[in-house]
């Protein structure tokens, strides 16, 4: 069943109830939930019977002794037979159903719920713990599956109450008031239960979720842990979080084991004053044994609704809040969503083939041919006008919004303008935290701008589809993800479909090749989680060959080759400057290797371009720069920093 995450699958008024809200998915599953109900009546109904025919057998086995000492009951056997055979097929049918649809809602559920979660800016993510995400994504989701498989067969068991009421009514009013008087007891019960129910079970997803959080980060932060010999320390954590889980899991058994044996119990009452006042109409020859003993088996049937209406108001309540916390991500907005009428960005011109192809039609094209050729540059050109952004500012109503130059929060950029031609190459520079990736996210669309705009080939980045905008900007981020996965599909990641060749052909682009020749499986070794079997430069060399596979025509690089080593970056240098020669490519730099790549350099301090110029102009005019370059450079090189005409830079400390 192929799932349409865009389907109008739920609701969106908050103000309806949760299983209102949840109506259009339901009527996906009609026809399901009416053969699995219509099967459910009739189970209920071969099992409503039964009490009534062995009632009218036990009466005439009494006639039949009474008369000539024997009473064929054959009859009545073959007929309970029968209604056992029939109530069987028919439960196996409606339990099926039932939970067969309570399955494939579960399903799409969780997909509609990935869904949204895929479309949801990096500002939800930023401030959402994964494993809230987590609980929501499964044990939430369970507990509604659980609730709409369960419900419907508790609901027709309660029309077997009512058929039972019915039956013990005609047979004897006064056994029937007697039967009747614990009703009220069990309904003022059943609510209080379910007026305390609602908020632990809010507390239990939410005590779930703090242990699923603590899990996850002890074991994807376990080298770190390890590194400081906090095992200790996270052990106590989760033993905290287990605590607390362990508190609400015990209040709610707790909670159970007070209200629900009376529930339960409460018929049990009303049977021990029937058989006192049904044995003595019988006495008094105004009840037969086999109307006494029919209203007995009914009293019998009654107590299943009894017993599943304790655990109807506890599924009910848990999957009232599990619902409750589903759809608190569901209705979060998305903030960077294409727009109506938005357009693809025009891809640019094939510069060149895909595969081995690359880098040999990178090394034949010369300077002449890539200056004159009809298409112009490959790439695009990028620009920011006045841009104005800052974190935590993505709220309209409380929930996540637009940002507005007007917040509180410090502004990451206050009015940055900064134009970068097509097939341009430059290196943005600067302090900690004055925006270099920060101006990557933006460029593409991981963030909703507050004020100003970025185009991208002339087209500004809000009217384009978030798709086509992504195939034309390729990032290699300074902390390379990889998926457990084998090593070529991780390359082939923007292009599933990419020959072996072509892989390769990345690989050895990015200086990954010969490493990975020597695995023992080669390009099919599946990397453990986040590629941490691999080092560091590794997995950058990796991410590397994913971007030049991927072949954007704009490409950031993110601090890209910080984890790898001299000799291996010199020779990934050598390879990216030929690749990128008609690419667009914003290097953010922290060493002064990596700003080799750049033709200019571009300095940012306060919010806004600080200076702008080539390296060599920068280290004669500009202190910031100098100081910028000291504080992540090798100050045992006095040349690393010289001038273009070899003299030191001009900064009071070299």
């Amino acid at each position: 069943m192929q799932p349409d995450p865009d389907a109008d699958w739920i609701r969106a008024d908050p103000s309806l109830s949760w299983i209102r809200r949840l109506a259009p998915l339901l009527r996906r599953q009609r026809a399901r939930i009416v053969v699995a109900v219509i099967a459910a009546i009739l189970a209920t109904g071969a099992g409503a019977v039964a009490p009534w025919i062995a009632g009218m057998a036990v009466d005439a086995a009494v006639e039949g002794l009474e008369t000539d000492g024997s009473g064929s009951l054959w009859a009545f056997v073959i007929a309970l037979v029968g209604l056992g055979l029939a109530r069987g097929i028919f439960t196996y049918t409606y339990r099926y159903g039932l939970f067969s649809m309570g399955h494939r809602v579960e399903f799409q559920l969780r997909t509609l719920l990935f869904a949204h979660l895929s479309r949801l800016s990096f500002a939800f993510y930023d401030r959402v713990q994964t494993g809230e995400i987590i609980s929501r994504s499964n044990s939430d989701i369970r507990s509604v599956q659980m609730y709409l498989a369960f419900a419907p067969i508790v609901s027709v068991q309660l029309l077997s109450f009512v058929v039972a009421i019915a039956v013990m009514a005609w047979i004897s009013l006064p056994l029937t008031a007697i039967t009747m008087l614990i009703m009220p007891a069990v309904y003022v019960l059943g609510q209080r239960l379910r007026h305390i129910m609602f908020p632990l079970s809010w507390i239990i997803q939410s005590r779930n979720a703090e242990v699923a959080t603590v899990t996850h980060e002890s074991v994807n932060g376990v080298r770190v842990v390890k590194a400081f010999a906090a095992e200790a320390r996270q052990v106590t954590e989760m033993a905290r979080a287990a605590q607390r889980l362990r508190w609400a899991n015990t209040l709610q058994h707790n909670t159970r084991a007070h209200y629900t044996p009376v529930i339960e119990n409460l018929p049990r009452l009303a049977m021990a004053m029937v058989l006192l006042v049904g044995g003595h109409l019988i006495i008094g020859d105004t009840l037969s044994v086999g109307n006494l003993a029919t209203f007995y088996l009914y009293i019998l049937l009654l107590q299943a609704p009894f017993r599943f209406i304790g655990m109807l108001f506890i599924f009910g309540q848990r999957a009232k809040a599990s619902a409750e916390r589903i759809f608190q991500v569901l209705d979060e907005p998305v903030l960077v969503a294409d727009r109506p009428g938005a357009v693809d960005l025009p891809q640019r011109p094939e510069a060149e083939p895909h595969g081995e192809a690359v880098a040999r039609a990178a090394r034949e094209r010369s300077e002449h041919e890539r200056e004159t050729t009809p298409d112009g540059p490959a790439g695009m050109e990028v620009q920011f006008d006045d841009v104005r952004f800052a974190y935590g500012t993505e709220t309209v109503g409380g929930v996540a919004g637009t940002a507005s130059a007007d917040s509180d929060a410090p502004l990451v950029f206050d009015g940055l303008h900064l134009r970068i031609g097509a097939g341009e190459r430059i290196a943005v520079v600067g302090r900690t935290g004055c925006g270099k990736s920060t101006l990557a996210r933006l460029l593409m669309r991981f963030y909703s701008l507050g004020d100003g705009t970025i185009s991208v080939g002339g087209h500004d980045v809000n009217d384009l589809t978030g798709d086509s905008l992504r195939r034309a900007v390729g990032l290699v981020p300074d902390e390379p993800f990889l998926f457990s996965a084998s090593i070529h599909d991780n390359i082939a990641y923007a292009r599933p479909d990419a020959a072996r060749s072509d892989v390769v052909a990345a690989a050895t682009a990015a200086q990954a090749h010969d490493f990975i020749s020597e695995l023992d499986e080669g390009y099919d070794t599946v990397v453990g989680e986040r590629g941490y079997d691999l080092s560091g430069g590794q997995r950058q060399r990796i991410a590397i060959a994913r971007a030049i596979l991927a072949d954007p025509a704009v490409l950031i690089l993110d601090d890209a080759t910080s984890s790898i080593d001299v000799a291996h970056e010199a020779k990934i240098h050598d390879a990216l400057t030929e690749l990128l020669a008609e690419r667009t490519t914003i290097v953010i730099a922290h060493r002064l290797s990596t700003i080799s790549l750049a033709d200019r350099v571009i300095l940012l301090d306060g919010g806004q371009v600080a200076a702008d110029g080539t390296h060599a102009e920068l280290m004669a005019t500009e202190p910031r720069y100098v100081e910028v370059l000291a504080a992540g450079g090798d100050t045992s090189d006095p040349d690393r920093f010289a001038t273009a005409d070899g003299t030191p830079g001009s900064s009071g400390s070299w």
